[in-house]
């Protein structure tokens, strides 16, 4: 196995969970009355599990995260805020649904971590102390609802007359 490959590659994936975190946090935030809001106040949890064990994968494996990239993403993700959002000073339901977008991106990633990790469990005996599949498991269901409120967050974007996210539905809290 290519430790200085496999070094980049999680330590690309430990940026990606700070941008990623923080994305969650502020949009939680925004929607802290809503579904949205309701949802993300139990993952935010789960990505900070998935991200002290990435970290514990790489400390098994004798890696560090590279604190640059980490920054850069923290910042990536500050500036990600500017974007046009159809509204200059308050929160936009272009906002919520571009950062959801972002969110089930996020969380292909983490699958798409999680399904190397277990491949390469085979080869490298460290790694047998990490159940990949339950991690891969419970962001499937994550990236399931996380898609539900995406579908909905697109109809309040783009619907002709303005209503509340949540309005007469039930909340998605748990998954």
């Amino acid at each position: 196995m290519d430790a200085k490959r496999l070094g980049i590659y999680l330590s690309d994936h430990h940026a990606g969970s700070v941008a990623g975190i923080a994305l969650a946090r502020r949009t939680e935030s925004e929607n802290h009355s809503n579904p949205v809001g309701h949802f993300l106040a139990g993952l935010i949890p789960e990505l900070r599990e998935d991200q002290h064990t990435l970290e514990a994968v790489m400390r098994v494996m004798g890696l560090r995260s590279d604190a640059l990239k980490s920054r850069a993403a923290w910042v990536a993700e500050k500036v990600g805020r500017l974007k046009l959002n159809g509204s200059w000073v308050r929160y936009s339901p272009l906002s919520r649904l571009v950062e959801l977008e972002a969110l089930c991106t996020g969380t292909e990633g983490r699958i798409s971590l999680w399904s190397t990790l277990a491949r390469l469990q085979l080869q490298d005996l460290r790694l047998s102390a990490f159940d990949f599949e339950v991690l891969i498991a419970r962001a499937d269901v994550q990236k399931a609802a996380l898609q539900r409120l995406r579908a909905r967050a697109a109809d309040v974007a783009f619907a002709d007359v303005s209503t509340p996210f949540g309005a007469g539905e039930p909340a998605i809290a748990s998954y």
